[in-house]
């Protein structure tokens, strides 16, 4: 049987790194606030593991994007399809990644891609690369994750 999955991103601000990502894919920053909201009534969990989104509780340590075309859970927000987790960690990013993101835009979008990406936060690795029909620009998110830009 197939395993479901997410990808799980270290980070030091998840919610900003969450907010980048979400508008490079276009996917859906998603909103725990009313699960939150729930847990906090019941009493099982308490206000020191939340911090403030937006004017809304979201995780202190985590924040999530999905496909919005993906089925998602209504009381908690949570894709149920591809979906991006982003934690927290203590350390910093000290090495090249050893797992990235390919966006595939095709390949009359490369670099209009990778200039509307910079303007999010992003920053250019290196010029346009290139390797039998694939062209590829590298990149890296506002925290230093590499990405490419890819056809």
């Amino acid at each position: 049987m197939p395993v479901h999955f997410k990808i799980v991103v270290d980070c030091a601000d998840p919610h900003r790194v969450a907010a980048f990502w979400a508008e490079a894919m276009d996917y859906k920053l998603e909103d725990h606030s009313s699960f939150i909201a729930g847990l906090l009534a019941q009493g099982i969990i308490t206000e020191d593991l939340l911090t403030e989104v937006d004017g809304r509780h979201a995780w202190k340590t985590l924040a999530a994007i999905r496909n919005p075309d993906d089925p998602f859970d209504e009381a908690s927000d949570a894709g149920k399809g591809m979906r991006i987790l982003f934690q927290q960690v203590p350390e910093p990013k000290t090495v090249k990644n050893r797992l990235h993101l390919d966006l595939h835009v095709g390949l009359d979008n490369i670099d209009s891609e990778a200039e509307r990406l910079e303007a999010l936060g992003a920053t250019r690795h290196s010029e346009r690369l290139q390797e039998g029909p694939a062209q590829w620009i590298v990149m890296q998110d506002p925290e230093g994750n590499e990405f490419c830009v890819h056809s």
